[in-house]
């Protein structure tokens, strides 16, 4: 099986199978085959390789390395409030993916607000192929208003999602799919390929003060879980109608 992990880290670090070869002191050879799959570096060069790509030695060759410490390894990183999570890593990851971008939110209004570049790299992403699902509260449903209750805001919980259809509406292609939904949101989910950020919510607190946690797939443990909840999620929720915001 092709270590498509370990070419994707390559080409974010604008190495070829010659230039990384050079780098990790070793043959071409060996580098195209850690490329295929038919044979994994040994520990002193997986840990060197892992190095040069800038990416975590068990998520190049999870199969590798003790599971019992992969899941420990999946948790990149954590912030005891969303607003702490570094400005540039959600658009540095929208950047980066290339087959799936997820949301669950009730309205993420914050990263159409706040990232000018949110829009338009979203859209090329679309474009490009990439598949892209937008999950939003709805706005005629029963969460929204017991949220608005919960943070005494008096119907701006609607309004913010109304605000948010409204910038998807007139800047997203019709490929990229969006859905309402009426679950309780427990965390908010934010996918790009194997990276994720979620958002944890806590009563009371708004989600920008809530802690948030950057996870990257290699055993599944924890990405797994929250992909199962976004699929719960998705399959329940109505489509949107964008053009009642356009």
């Amino acid at each position: 099986m092709v270590n498509e992990r370990l070419r994707r880290a390559m080409h974010r670090a604008g190495l070829d199978i010659s230039s990384l070869a050079v780098a990790a002191e070793v043959s071409t050879k060996s580098v195209e085959r850690w490329l295929s799959g038919s044979s994994v570096p040994y520990p002193r060069t997986r840990y060197r390789i892992a190095a040069i790509v800038q990416e975590d030695e068990g998520y190049l060759w999870p199969g590798s390395t003790n599971t019992a410490s992969l899941a420990g390894a999946e948790l990149v990183s954590t912030y005891p409030r969303r607003s702490d999570v570094p400005r540039h890593l959600w658009t540095e990851l929208l950047r980066g993916a290339s087959r799936d971008i997820d949301l669950l939110a009730f309205a993420g209004l914050f990263l159409t607000e706040e990232h000018p570049d949110w829009l338009p790299a979203l859209k090329a992403k679309a474009e490009a192929g990439a598949r892209v699902r937008l999950l939003l509260g709805d706005p005629e449903g029963a969460q929204l208003a017991a949220r608005d209750t919960e943070h005494r805001i008096g119907g701006g919980v609607a309004g913010r999602v109304a605000s948010v259809l409204a910038y998807y509406g007139q800047r997203m292609p019709d490929i990229v799919e969006v859905r309402l939904h009426d679950t309780p949101l427990y965390n908010s989910i934010y996918r790009f390929d194997d990276d994720m950020i979620v958002n944890v919510h806590a009563y009371g607190v708004l989600a920008a003060y809530t802690p948030t946690m950057h996870l990257r797939r290699i055993d599944g443990a924890y990405f797994n879980t929250y992909i199962e909840s976004y699929e719960r999620v998705w399959a329940s929720a109505r489509p949107a109608d964008l053009t009642e915001y356009r």
